[in-house]
């Protein structure tokens, strides 16, 4: 039997979901009214809880949607990075570099042309760069204190499939625009709705389940034959769900209704 009753929400996520209840997010938990103090204590689960009370609600044992280990790995390529490396994923080779001395290593280890990104807090395609010379090496490590490099593999589309819960709820390509390396849509890449490959759609499972990711968007690419996952998104948007006409919010509804999530 599906849930009946309204669930708790902190951040706003969920807020059109009519069997939510969003209560806001207050840095100073003494901040929430009695009622609301209630709601979050005797709630069964929380959902989107942020980043902060992600970790103290883990911490007393309370579960949330998404779990917890999603919010420690959100827009944070170094612990990704690890991870997938960790757990034999399959990633482009990519490497991180610290202080000066490290950074003067980088042409030991990465020829030309080859991707530099912000490493932490980044999304939309911001804060990456495709690296074709020394000038440009220069002046990417003039704009950051971490230097994460990663090979350069040469694809003009990659696929976004997203993962809610234990399932596949959608999947499309992203395809750059001219002269642009990334398929971000925020830079202008555009959404295709053609088939996704099985081989891709396995990856994505493979790597929510193992990493014990429940909401994520994870970009995959094809190079030379061989499935790679690029980055996991855990502040995805929704503008693939809006052009393959999914009701997110209905989605989400239903999903909570039947304990999916």
């Amino acid at each position: 039997m599906g849930k009946t009753t309204k669930v708790i929400a902190l951040e706003g996520r969920l807020r059109d979901c009519r069997n939510v209840i969003t209560l806001g997010v207050r840095p100073n938990f003494s901040d929430y009214d009695a009622g609301k103090v209630a709601l979050i204590r005797n709630a069964d689960k929380i959902y989107y809880p942020s980043p902060f009370y992600a970790e103290l609600f883990d911490t007393m044992g309370k579960p949330t949607f998404p779990s917890y280990h999603c919010y420690k790995f959100v827009q944070d390529k170094i612990k990704q990075t690890a991870l997938f490396q960790l757990l034999d994923i399959p990633h482009p080779r990519t490497r991180v570099f610290y202080g000066k001395r490290q950074k003067k290593t980088i042409g030991d280890h990465f020829a030309f042309p080859f991707i530099g990104k912000v490493a932490r807090g980044s999304a939309m395609g911001r804060g990456v760069f495709l690296i074709r010379n020394p000038a440009e090496l220069e002046a990417y490590l003039q704009s950051v204190d971490i230097a994460y490099i990663q090979e350069y593999l040469p694809v003009d589309r990659d696929i976004r499939i997203v993962i809610i819960g234990q399932r596949i709820v959608h999947s499309y390509w992203r395809l750059a625009p001219a002269n642009e390396f990334r398929t971000n849509v925020a830079v202008g890449g555009q959404i295709s709705l053609g088939p996704v490959p099985g081989g891709a759609l396995d990856l994505a499972l493979h790597i929510g389940h193992t990493c014990r990711w429940d909401d994520v968007g994870i970009d995959i690419c094809r190079h030379n034959g061989n499935y790679y996952v690029l980055e996991a998104n855990m502040k995805y948007g929704k503008e693939g769900f809006r052009q393959a006409g999914i009701n997110y919010t209905q989605l989400m509804e239903e999903m909570i209704a039947n304990e999916e999530i």
